[in-house]
């Protein structure tokens, strides 16, 4: 499509909702996202789609996977971003309605979000500094870092060097899933593989892919605290269970029923790396200062105090 620059003026440094949009669409990653058509359970790769939870018209997250074949697949990827007086802290969850395989040696289950945390140094210009970032593949984190940035690693070590793309005259980073299972790591430790859609954030434009092969297709962004986000609805009993999507085994979920789980895919506050020590579940999302500094040493001046973070009931997220 021909590119459309949304307007991203709005000042920042009150956490307002219009300042954190604008800030998570300067730094919102372009997305490859690869997919595969066979075995996809009849979809055509449709299956590997980013969209919203919500994308069949409900809050009923038991029904994603059977309704995944006859509704659009709007893209959209929900931000939030936690504050201090020296960084912000922003999170983008990528969510599928399957997590699927075409092979017995795999499991399937209902909905899948996978994401990254980006981690922005305040410097005093109007968007900061990306400094570093930890994504989500499964049951494992893995830290990137762009060139330059004074961090290094610490108790985790870094597993490789963010890459950055130009869209709408800014440098923004460069992420990738794999189809099926979805695990997102920075560009190019995923690629697309073949067939493969290319994302890139819009605050206002959500757009399905028009093929496997498109390389032009917007996301809309969505606030993750706002009136259409997941913490606000995260005691719904027909979406969360402990901070894990509901997921069962209906409408053809599992090549055989033993192959889907249920209740598998989790919310940013239920993410866990199943071997980094003392960071708790959900803390990538709910404490991402204790994160950042137990994967990273920082520079000395680093704020651990909240001055936002609705994750710890810190600031108002319905604030103008």
């Amino acid at each position: 499509m021909d590119e459309e620059v949304d307007e991203v003026s709005e000042p920042l440094g009150a956490s307002s909702a219009a300042g954190r949009a604008a800030l998570a669409k300067r730094w919102a990653p372009i997305h490859y996202q690869d997919v595969d058509r066979t075995g996809s359970h009849g979809l055509e790769g449709r299956g590997d789609y980013l969209t919203r939870v919500d994308f069949d018209g409900d809050w009923i997250s038991t029904n994603n996977w059977d309704n995944t074949p006859s509704h659009p697949l709007l893209a959209h990827v929900y931000h939030t971003v936690v504050e201090t007086s020296t960084h912000w802290y922003i999170i983008y969850t990528f969510f599928h309605p399957r997590d699927w395989t075409d092979t017995i040696f795999d499991t399937e289950h209902e909905n899948d979000a996978e994401g990254v945390l980006l981690v922005v140094g305040r410097d005093g210009s109007e968007y900061g500094q990306l400094l570093g970032s930890v994504t989500v593949a499964h049951k494992d984190f893995y830290s990137f870092l762009p060139s330059g940035s004074p961090f290094t690693g610490n108790h985790e070590s870094v597993d490789g060097t963010l890459s950055f793309a130009s869209f709408e005259g800014v440098n923004h980073p460069i992420t990738a899933q794999e189809a099926k299972g979805h695990g997102l790591k920075a560009w190019p430790s995923y690629d697309i593989d073949g067939d493969g859609v290319k994302y890139f954030p819009s605050l206002t434009t959500a757009e399905e892919p028009a093929s496997i092969y498109d390389n032009d297709v917007r996301y809309k962004l969505i606030d993750g605290f706002g009136p259409e986000g997941l913490w606000p609805r995260r005691q719904l009993a027909t979406l969360f269970t402990s901070g894990s999507f509901l997921g069962d085994k209906s409408g053809g979920c599992g090549i055989t029923s033993s192959l889907c789980s249920t209740n598998s895919a989790n919310a940013p506050w239920g993410w866990d790396d199943q071997n980094d020590g003392s960071i708790l579940r959900g803390e990538i999302a709910t404490d991402p200062v204790k994160l950042t500094t137990y994967y990273f040493k920082t520079p000395a001046g680093l704020s651990s105090t909240y001055t936002f973070n609705p994750f710890q009931n810190v600031g108002d997220p319905n604030a103008p």
